[in-house]
């Protein structure tokens, strides 16, 4: 064949290979293999470490998203800090943290750190001078 790959043609050629699995190919999609079912589930901002552009590293799977954090651990100074639904000083009020708070960074920019308070709690926005190194 003068420079063509040999084989299937390419609709029929296998895009994707699970393991266990028949190789699913480009003609394949169209009979619903390959698809998304259901509502999208809006997650809640407060409680779910998830933007548009970035969530925790144990979301993967369940969100989609073009980056996956993995959290560095800081505590909040002595004085405790304001948790900020947003990185401006005038958001909302999420939660008034004290001092030696667990708070886990997943992303640091212009000043403010986003994260979650420990493994469970509220997410949102700290400046980043209201964290510090965590002692064990």
């Amino acid at each position: 064949m003068d420079g063509l790959i040999a084989g299937p043609s390419g609709a029929n050629r296998p895009i994707f290979a699970f393991e266990g699995h028949a190789d699913l190919t480009a003609s394949a999609i169209p009979t619903g293999q390959l698809s998304l079912s259901g509502p999208s589930v809006k997650l809640d901002a407060a409680h779910w470490p998830v933007r548009g552009d970035l969530a925790h590293v144990r979301l993967a799977g369940k969100v989609f998203v073009p980056h996956y954090a993995v959290p560095m651990e800081r505590a909040v100074v002595a004085g405790g800090a304001n948790l900020l639904a947003a990185n401006k000083p005038d958001a909302e009020l999420r939660e008034a943290l004290a001092g030696g708070t667990l708070f886990n960074v997943l992303d640091l920019t212009g000043g403010w750190a986003w994260g979650q308070v420990g493994d469970d709690g509220f997410v949102g926005y700290l400046p980043v001078e209201a964290l510090e190194e965590r002692r064990s």
